[in-house]
C-alpha cells in the first residue's frame, strides 16, 4: 500500500519558524494530513537532539515513533477518521555558504541519518567546523563536496538530498549562486547523490527537461516551518515502513518502490516568476528578456525566477516526457482551496472550521485531495468541495503565480 512522507521540514529551533513546530504537533499534524513518515528536521541543534531523544522510541528499520505515553494524549485529539501511524525520520538542512571557482556559492542541502549514534558523531565533526547551535539549520563555510564527504565518513547509510535546487539564492542551480551541473557541485562524489529536492515552484515536468537530472530522482517535501504546512509537497513510497528500504527504493530507481510525488503547482511556488517583490513587480521569461533583466520600476537587476532558471539550462522542449518515470500529481492546499471557496484567508476561523469538518467526515487532508471519490467528499456538505477538488485533478485552475519570495495563489474558480 503506498503511503505518502514528507522528509523535509524544520522545527521550532529554526528562525523564522512556528513556536509549536514541536515533536507533538508534528505528529498530530501528520495523521491530519495523511503522512506516514515525517522529517524530524534540525538535527544538527543541540536542544532539538535532546527534546528526540526524550520524545522519540525506535521503531522499524531506521525510523522513529513518538514515545506511547506521548502519543496517546495527542491520539485523544485527533478525528478517528485521520488516526494512522506515524513514524520520522532523523533529518537536517544545512546551509552550506562558501568560495568555488570565484564565486560565492550558496547552497542547502538535507542529510538523513538511520540512527541517533550517527546523528552525533556527524554533529560533532560540524561542531568543530562551525557553529550548530545558533540556528536549527545551521550556516556553514564548508563546501557541499566536502559535507557529502564527512556524512559518508560517519556513515555510509546516510544519504544527502539537494534541497529546493532551483530557488533563486540558496540552491545548487540557483541563479543567484549555484552551478549549472551535479557533478560541478559534488565533484568526485556526484555519484553518491541519487535523488533532489525539486522545491514549491517546479515539478517534475519543468525538471524533464534537463538531462542532468536523468539518473537521479526527483523528491518533493514541504520545507515546512509550522505544522500546517506539513504535506503541502510530498514523496509516495510503497515499501516497507523502512528507512533503509525507502533509501534503496530512491538509490536503484525502483519505479514501484517510489512512486513519485504530490507537488502545489509550481506557479504557487514564491519563486516561480521573475520579479521585484519591493516593486510589484512579475513577470514571465520571455518578459523579462525583453527588459534585459532590468526591473522597469527601480532600474535594478530582477530576481530570476525557477522557470527562468530552468530554461536555461533546459535540453528539452517544454512537454517532454522521458520513457522512465515517477507519476506525480498535482494539488491545491486544502486550506487554500477552502479559502478560495468562502473568499476569505486560508488562516481564518471559517476555513478552520470546515478545514475540521471535511477531515472529520473524509478522513486525511492528503486523502481528500489524491483519492476520495466525488460522491463522498460531496457527502460532507462542505459546499462546492467536490466541484473544487474535481476541477484541481484535472488541471481545471487559474494561478497568479509567486515571484521573487511572494507565493502564488491557486484556484478552482474565477470571481
Amino acid at each position: 500500500m503506498a503511503f505518502f512522507a514528507d522528509l523535509h521540514i524544520h522545527s521550532k529551533f529554526s528562525r523564522a519558524t512556528a513556536r509549536n513546530l514541536d515533536l507533538e504537533n508534528i505528529y498530530q499534524a501528520a495523521q491530519v494530513k495523511g503522512i506516514t513518515v515525517v522529517g524530524t528536521g534540525d538535527f544538527t541543534h543541540p536542544a532539538w537532539v535532546a527534546e528526540m531523544e526524550s520524545k522519540l522510541e525506535p521503531a522499524e528499520p531506521g525510523l522513529f515513533a513518538l514515545k506511547k505515553s506521548l502519543a496517546d494524549d495527542i491520539d485523544a485529539t485527533v478525528p478517528v477518521s485521520c488516526k494512522n501511524p506515524v513514524r520520522f525520520m532523523l533529518q537536517v538542512e544545512i546551509s552550506n555558504i562558501y568560495k568555488k571557482s570565484g564565486r560565492v556559492r550558496k547552497n542547502h542541502n538535507i542529510i538523513y541519518f538511520p540512527d541517533l549514534a550517527s546523528v552525533k558523531k556527524f554533529n560533532a565533526r560540524l561542531d568543530a567546523i562551525g557553529n550548530i547551535t545558533s540556528d536549527g539549520r545551521p550556516i556553514l563555510g564548508l563546501d557541499a563536496r566536502d559535507l557529502l564527504e564527512i556524512m559518508l565518513e560517519v556513515n555510509d547509510q546516510g544519504f544527502l538530498v539537494p534541497a529546493h535546487i532551483w530557488t533563486p539564492w540558496f540552491s545548487m542551480f540557483g541563479s543567484k549562486s549555484g552551478f549549472d551541473h551535479i557533478k560541478e557541485c559534488f565533484r568526485d562524489l556526484a555519484p553518491h547523490i541519487f535523488a533532489v529536492e525539486t522545491g514549491l515552484s517546479s515539478d517534475p515536468p519543468m525538471n524533464w527537461r534537463v538531462a542532468d537530472l536523468d539518473h537521479v530522482r526527483l523528491m518533493s517535501n514541504s520545507d515546512a516551518h509550522s505544522p500546517g504546512y506539513l504535506g503541502r509537497n510530498a514523496c509516495v513510497f510503497s515499501t516497507k515502513l523502512d528507512y533503509f528500504a525507502m533509501k534503496k527504493s530512491l538509490e536503484t530507481l525502483d519505479l514501484e518502490g517510489y512512486q513519485g510525488t504530490l507537488d502545489m503547482y509550481p506557479d504557487q511556488g514564491k519563486y516561480h516568476f521573475d520579479g521585484h517583490r519591493k516593486c510589484g513587480v512579475s513577470l514571465d521569461p520571455d518578459e523579462t528578456a525583453r527588459l534585459d533583466k532590468i526591473c522597469p520600476v527601480c532600474g535594478r537587476p530582477l530576481t530570476l525566477g525557477v522557470l527562468h532558471r530552468v530554461r536555461e539550462l533546459a535540453d528539452r522542449p517544454c512537454g517532454y516526457v522521458p520513457e522512465t518515470r515517477h507519476g506525480y500529481t498535482s494539488i491545491i492546499p486544502l486550506a487554500d482551496i477552502l479559502s478560495d471557496i468562502f473568499q476569505v484567508g486560508p488562516k481564518t476561523k471559517k476555513v478552520g472550521r470546515y478545514y475540521d469538518k471535511a477531515v472529520q467526515a473524509l478522513g486525511p487532508e492528503l486523502e481528500i485531495l489524491t483519492r476520495c471519490a466525488g460522491d463522498r467528499i460531496r457527502s460532507a456538505g462542505v459546499p462546492l468541495l467536490a466541484e473544487a477538488v474535481e476541477r484541481m485533478r484535472s488541471g481545471q485552475v487559474h494561478v497568479s503565480p509567486g515571484y521573487d519570495g511572494v507565493y502564488g495563489k491557486g484556484r478552482a474558480f474565477t470571481p
